[in-house]
């Protein structure tokens, strides 16, 4: 009895150790797919370059006692177009790195800061040189972000003419916002090479207005000669910075600048008549202070002069 006793207890300690060593035996070798994430976490994104590009890097480990060939397919969002192998031999053991370019992603076109997922997946096509009939894949799936892009176009327009000494020009300045999100203009720099011209502030105006994507705002930049100035051509030149890239830490400037031709005044319509005009022409007017004698007195002095010559005679 004792001895049936013992005997049952043996077999009940078997039946109930023999799922847990079950599970604790190693899962066959295999192999799989992974992306190497940034930060090494997998919900961060991969932040595309203001060109549209980013490079991913990710690994096939082969834990099987045969060399493998995987084939890959890739799906990339944002119209993308991309680069990467199409197919290679992983040895047994082995762990393999690769990389994919995605590029030509025009990120102007997207608001900033979306992202959509990408995908990578391999598929076992082959172990040793036997190939295998049942598909076997592994697929890596990852997020990519369009940047943020801040970026001001500058455009001065050009002089209708020249100005003239003591005179002024009224210049206008267009800023249009090529990024992909609202930005504003932080500053404006205007500068010239003629220490008599002169400019008004009326560009500022600029920095107190958003400026929506695609769209474009404008202001007037009024320039002055002195009297004094002499005939030169002067290069003006405007800079403005986006307000979003200083923010960021970043720096985004663009310019323009034109050539404005100053002349001297015209010549008053007075001094361009000719000196010569009224030569050969010569007035002259002698005046006295005595009293006019008259008729008669004339007339004695000549009869009187008449008899004396006779009387020599």
């Amino acid at each position: 009895m004792r001895t049936a006793v013992i005997f049952l207890s043996a077999i009940l300690v078997m039946c109930l150790l023999a799922p847990f060593s079950t599970s604790q035996q190693p899962s066959p070798p295999g192999w799989g797919l992974g992306i190497d994430y940034p930060q090494e976490d997998e919900d961060e994104p991969f932040k595309l370059s203001n060109r549209g590009t980013v490079i991913v890097s990710f690994f096939v480990n082969n834990e099987e006692l045969l060399p493998i060939t995987i084939d890959f397919t890739y799906e990339v969002p944002f119209e993308g177009e991309f680069d990467g192998p199409e197919s290679e031999t992983i040895g047994a053991g082995n762990n393999k790195t690769f990389s994919l370019t995605i590029m030509d992603i025009e990120v102007g076109d997207f608001s900033a800061e979306v992202t959509e997922e990408f995908s990578i997946l391999g598929t076992l096509v082959a172990r040793g040189s036997v190939p295998q009939p049942i598909p076997d894949s592994r697929e890596g799936v990852g997020q990519l972000q369009i940047p943020t892009i801040h970026s001001l176009s500058a455009t001065l327009s050009e002089p209708v003419g020249p100005m003239n000494s003591g005179s002024e020009m009224t210049l206008t300045l267009e800023v249009k916002n090529l990024g992909n999100v609202v930005d504003r203009v932080g500053s404006v720099e205007v500068s010239d090479n003629c220490p008599l011209l002169t400019t008004d502030n009326g560009l500022d105006s600029l920095t107190t207005k958003d400026i929506s994507i695609g769209a474009q705002i404008q202001a007037s930049l009024i320039v002055t000669a002195s009297q004094s100035h002499p005939q030169r051509n002067c290069d003006i030149e405007v800079t403005v910075s986006s307000n979003g890239a200083t923010n960021s830490g970043g720096s985004e400037m663009s310019e323009d600048n034109v050539r404005v031709s100053v002349e001297p005044p015209p010549a008053n319509q007075e001094d361009q008549e000719s000196p010569g005009e009224n030569e050969g022409i010569v007035e002259e007017v002698v005046s006295s202070n005595l009293p006019f004698p008259g008729v008669l007195p004339i007339v004695s002095i000549i009869l009187l002069a008449s008899m004396k010559r006779r009387s020599n005679f």
